[in-house]
């Protein structure tokens, strides 16, 4: 038998395939929400090692596209720009990830999942919160030791990330293209990080490698769909799956 059957059934494996779309569709669209997603739907039908095995590679993937879409000088600008939120970010995250044991994940999931949900709440039901013009660099260093110290916890750094970027007033396109290297980075570290554990093996790299593909159609699809929606337009977008990623992270807080 192949083992890639071995490790779960024909129709578990094009949940698999479906999922990676979806998660590539809004990925594309709104720049981050890729392991949610498919955390969330191949943890339904697999165990969630092997759904984990599954994420690395399309994440790893979709992020390279992610930030070099407009080439490797606009990407290498955005690192520029941001270069404090990515060396606090990762300077906490480095701190952090030795703390992993040190509070427990149901606290920690918690303390990202409502503010988040606060925060995306109100935008939406319009408080004008937003920062234009850049914010200031106080509110761009917290939030950026939130992010590193909540992504070396527990992998979880999306959402204070986005609610910066969002706060700020980022432009769409540079919004989605320094997520992609935030993420990107982070990316080629999870997966050094779980060959090394033994997550991704020569046998899970096979379910990886096949939902890359529908992955990346997903992310082509969810960037034409950027490419012709509004700035007012993609803030609401981002903001509702900025939602939903809170209302997710309080859940595994309840749960864990």
């Amino acid at each position: 038998m192949d083992p890639l059957f071995g490790l779960l059934s024909p129709a578990a494996l094009l949940l698999c395939l479906a999922v990676a779309l979806l998660a590539g569709v809004v990925k594309g669209m709104v720049g981050f929400a890729m392991p949610m997603i498919m955390i969330s739907g191949m943890g339904s039908v697999v165990a969630p090692e092997l759904a984990i095995a599954g994420l690395i590679l399309p994440t790893l993937v979709t992020n390279g596209m992610q930030a070099l879409r407009q080439g490797a000088g606009a990407a290498w600008a955005s690192v520029r720009r941001f270069r404090v939120f990515l060396m606090v970010g990762g300077a906490m995250l480095l701190v952090s990830a030795q703390l992993v044991a040190a509070l427990p994940a149901a606290v920690l999931y918690a303390m990202i999942g409502v503010p988040i949900i606060l925060f995306a709440a109100a935008q939406l039901l319009g408080w004008g919160g937003a920062l234009p013009g850049g914010g200031n660099r106080r509110l761009e260093v917290g939030l950026a030791a939130l992010a590193g110290f909540t992504g070396g916890m527990s992998g979880v750094w999306g959402p204070p990330t986005v609610a910066y970027l969002t706060m700020i007033g980022t432009e769409k396109t540079e919004q989605i293209r320094v997520q992609g290297v935030i993420y990107g980075l982070g990316a080629v570290l999870l997966t050094g990080a779980h060959v090394g554990s033994g997550v991704l093996d020569g046998t899970t790299v096979r379910l990886s490698l096949a939902l890359v593909p529908a992955a990346v159609l997903g992310m082509w699809i969810g960037g034409k769909v950027q490419d012709r929606i509004d700035q007012a337009a993609f803030r609401r977008a981002t903001l509702v799956v900025l939602l939903v990623a809170g209302l997710n992270l309080v859940r595994r807080a309840l749960l864990a």
